[in-house]
């Protein structure tokens, strides 16, 4: 596309230049040479005044002071005696003359063709080089207009292949053309409602999941005390165990189905080195902290690895920097940790904090603190649902920020085959 909208506003460029530049070399031509046909006649018509002088005072012209008067020219005059006196130097090859008379007296002025033929090429070369500057501007112009448009469509056909992944997170760029930015806001809004419905139908198998967990567990209760009551019955005793062997695969079942249920099957969530994914965004950000005089801290346990997607990784940290570089103070501290469950990062600063009437719908759409859209941590939050994490407010003041994932062992835990069968 990019080579067909090059050639095709170079076509273009270069026609409207031709249909200009020819027509134009033309008319210089013709000018020129009229110019010197004209500046020839009158330069004859000249002479023959200025003949009569001296004829008049019985005198001959004097060829040295009419060869000094037109250097360029050889002039020829035919005097009432019938005598032929010349001035300048002898012309050879093609030349343009011009005759003018007056009484007996009859003048004749020649000029190289070749000179005025000079003349007519030197414009044209002028000509020539200003159609191939504007071929060459042309062409810089028509390179720039294809990667303007060719660029954000190549952008965009990435988005819609990460939402066809299930790697729901929209980008929030814009290209400036109205039509490409219209078809961008539809994709990300395409990509928030499929991050909500992500984080849904996780949400609701989680929470199937833990309802399912919690009878199940009281059975085992029950069966296990019947069976601890059934002192002579071996009926009652065999069977109470099949139950409980039963009751407790299904227990297996349901914590396999809670795994799958925190794991993204649709996404690209991988076991990951979150260190590298810290440092490549301080890197970035550093810089940026650094012009307000401030500094970004990484501290904690290295060498983690959780199961997460890392450009949505990269995502939640890029908006928690920049959401602390708008509303917070002082050093940023990124801290990284461990627990029996989750691997966390934990983004604070030492600024005033959010405020009471804002902490508990922090993450709702379309809350800001001021200055911001209110998109930021919702999108964030979305996109740590769809990789099976939580995006948390461990502290309000000073703002402190939370992203639990999942450890690497509940993914395996996940791709494990599901227990079934009877007892």
């Amino acid at each position: 596309m990019r080579r067909r909208l090059v050639l095709s506003t170079l076509g273009v460029a270069v026609t409207a230049i031709l249909l200009l530049g020819i027509p134009l070399a033309y008319v210089v031509s013709k000018l020129i040479y009229d110019d010197a046909k004209q500046g020839l006649d009158t330069a004859a018509a000249s002479l023959v005044k200025e003949v009569e002088v001296p004829l008049g005072q019985g005198r001959r012209p004097d060829p040295a002071q009419i060869s000094g008067a037109y250097p360029n020219l050889y002039v020829e005059i035919k005097l009432p005696d019938n005598t032929v006196e010349t001035a300048g130097r002898p012309l050879s090859g093609p030349v343009m003359s011009a005759t003018s008379s007056r009484g007996n007296v009859t003048v004749t002025v020649h000029r190289q063709y070749s000179e005025v033929r000079d003349d007519v090429l030197r414009q044209l070369l002028l000509i020539a080089s200003l159609v191939l500057l504007g071929v060459a501007i042309a062409t810089g112009m028509a390179i720039l207009l294809a990667r303007r448009l060719t660029l954000p469509l190549v952008d965009l056909a990435e988005t819609a292949a990460g939402l066809g992944t299930g790697n729901a997170r929209p980008r929030r760029r814009r290209y400036g053309i109205p039509e490409v930015d219209t078809v961008a806001e539809v994709l990300d809004s395409s990509a928030v409602r499929i991050a909500d419905l992500l984080a849904a139908s996780r949400e609701f198998a989680s929470d199937a999941s833990h309802q399912l967990r919690t009878p199940l567990t009281a059975l085992t209760m029950r069966l296990e005390e019947m069976i601890e009551a059934a002192e002579y019955p071996d009926v009652v005793r065999e069977e109470g165990q099949a139950a409980l062997a039963q009751a407790e695969r299904l227990v297996a079942v349901v914590e396999q189905l809670l795994a799958r249920a925190r794991h993204d099957r649709t996404g690209q969530a991988v076991p990951t080195s979150i260190d590298l994914v810290i440092e490549q965004q301080v890197e970035e950000w550093r810089p940026i902290f650094a012009k307000d005089g401030r500094q970004i801290k990484i501290e904690g346990e290295p060498g983690l690895v959780a199961v997460v997607t890392p450009s949505c990784l990269s995502q939640i940290l890029a908006t928690l920097l920049d959401n602390s570089l708008m509303h917070g103070e002082g050093t940023i501290t990124i801290h990284t940790l461990m627990t029996r469950q989750n691997v966390i990062v934990e983004v604070g600063d030492e600024g005033p904090g959010v405020p009471p009437e804002l902490a508990r719908k922090i993450f709702e759409r379309n809350v800001s603190g001021g200055g911001g859209t209110g998109l930021g941590l919702y999108l964030a939050r979305s996109l740590a649902a769809v990789d099976g994490g939580r995006l948390e407010l461990v502290q309000p003041k000073p703002a402190l920020f939370a992203y639990l994932m999942r450890r690497k062992e509940d993914a395996l835990l996940a791709s494990e085959r599901v227990v079934s069968g009877p007892a």
